[in-house]
């Protein structure tokens, strides 16, 4: 099964008007092209550059709404210059989605905005964040903009679920569910009616099986007096401290302090609340590679259009089944005095400088004295990679379930899940399907029946 091609949030033109229920909806069409356009981005490893061009257009034209008479010109020309930065890219984009899905967005908004096709260009301009004591710095949100004072205002505290991604690449899902998954390329971590998470994991070394995270996409969607779409994307040795745009909050909207990106340590850890949607997500970079986590409230991890067509959300289905790695197995084929490669039958190839087993189960030991499956991951990624900085990955994940999970009882898990990601889905989230069973049973029962009736 080839991993699925990056995945558009917003898919097609007939989609840009909507951005889902609860999303928000423009009311002329320019910003939720934009946000396509936006959301559109190629693989971490792709030498097509259509990211570098959809940041340069909405530097350049973000700040403003649909553009009035007296401004057509000027977008004209930012539209003429996005065209040409396109065309220059053209020939690596050849058969990338992102790149045609943009080619036609501007035919569209050129259409749209009377634009000719030639005339004068002009130079990107990034977006001036606003002065002290503007929505930056306001503290008087909307009550629909905190969650547990809006959705819960006379009921109990909502329930909060944690997803967790990090190392070659470990998984566990809403529903405490521990997998090892391949899942080279780019997959849906998230994607709900309030924001979708992507992450691209590429090969930690050419030819290996071993693959990491090396670029992550959050969307958080426009929501009612709240926040604007905002756009975090995060790649190997780039974490930034602020959204695409340049901001560090939600936008220009009342509300919009509650959404805001806070740098905990440079270059290494980030940190956003949306509290707006009760979510935290904890982003860090360790050794080249990126980590992920989150805290939901259950009700916002429950909120899709059409839940049957949720199965590669990662974080609420798991992995598909193919994409399961079973490391336990890989330990026992790996543990053994001296052993440094694992057996050819097992999952994954060991990487040509690895750790022999003891050296990488007393490494984890130190950062991860409880042997759960964070210490096996930490062993699995030594043995596969023979990169010291998983260790740092396995034991910077445990921290954030400790911070994020609500409930203290489970920040250990000690049995892995290789199960089909409906049924991990459906254990914690959906009704057992006995009805399907009961008439499987009476289909299995039928012919014994007709022929003893008939007897």
């Amino acid at each position: 099964m080839q991993p699925p091609r990056e995945r558009l949030v917003v898919t097609g033109r007939a989609g840009w008007m909507g951005m889902g229920r609860g999303a928000g909806r423009s009311a002329l069409g320019f910003w939720p092209t934009l946000a396509f356009l936006l959301c559109s981005f190629p693989a971490a490893t792709s030498p097509c550059k259509i990211l570098k061009c959809n940041s340069e257009f909405w530097s350049a034209t973000a700040g403003s709404h649909s553009p009035a008479a007296d401004d057509a010109p000027e977008f004209c020309a930012a539209l003429r210059t996005y065209a040409l930065c396109t065309r220059r890219t053209a020939r690596t984009c050849r058969g990338d989605l992102a790149y045609h899905s943009a080619v036609h967005g501007i035919e569209d908004l050129m259409s749209q905005h009377n634009c000719s096709k030639d005339g004068p260009t002009s130079q990107p301009r990034l977006r001036t964040l606003p002065p002290p004591g503007d929505s930056q710095e306001r503290s008087d949100s909307p009550e629909i903009c905190h969650y547990e004072r809006s959705f819960h205002k006379h009921a109990a505290t909502p329930n909060y679920t944690h997803c967790g991604l990090f190392g070659d690449p470990h998984l566990r899902t809403f529903t405490d569910r521990f997998q090892t998954c391949k899942v080279q390329g780019a997959w849906p971590l998230i994607d709900n009616n309030y924001l979708n998470v992507q992450v691209t994991n590429t090969p930690v070394l050419p030819g290996s099986a071993a693959t990491a995270t090396s670029k992550l996409t959050i969307i958080f969607k426009n929501f009612q007096e709240c926040v604007d779409q905002k756009v975090y994307q995060a790649e190997m040795d780039e974490l930034p401290a602020a959204f695409a745009d340049g901001s560090k909050n939600g936008g220009d909207k009342h509300g919009a302090n509650s959404l805001k990106i806070t740098e905990k340590v440079s270059g290494q850890h980030v940190e956003i609340q949306a509290k707006y949607i009760g979510t935290t997500i904890v982003v860090r970079q360790v050794g080249r590679y990126l980590t992920f986590a989150v805290r939901m409230p259950e009700e916002v991890v429950n909120a899709v259009e059409d839940r049957d067509s949720q199965g590669l959300y990662l974080c609420l289905r798991g992995c598909p089944l193919n994409q399961q790695i079973d490391f336990q197995a890989f330990h026992a084929n790996a543990e053994g005095p001296g052993t440094r490669r694992p057996a050819a039958a097992s999952p994954a190839p060991a990487a040509p400088d690895t750790f022999p087993y003891e050296t990488a189960a007393a490494k984890c030991k130190e950062k991860l004295p409880v042997e759960d499956l964070y210490y096996q991951a930490c062993v699995f990624d030594l043995l596969t990679t023979g990169d010291v900085n998983f260790t740092l990955a396995a034991y910077y994940a445990l921290e954030d379930v400790k911070m994020l999970h609500s409930n203290k009882d489970r920040l250990h898990l000690y049995e892995r899940t290789r199960e089909p990601p409906g049924r991990a889905a459906a254990a914690g989230l959906s009704p057992a399907p006995w009805p399907l069973l009961g008439s499987l049973l009476l289909l299995t029962l039928l012919p014994g029946l007709l022929e003893a009736m008939a007897a």
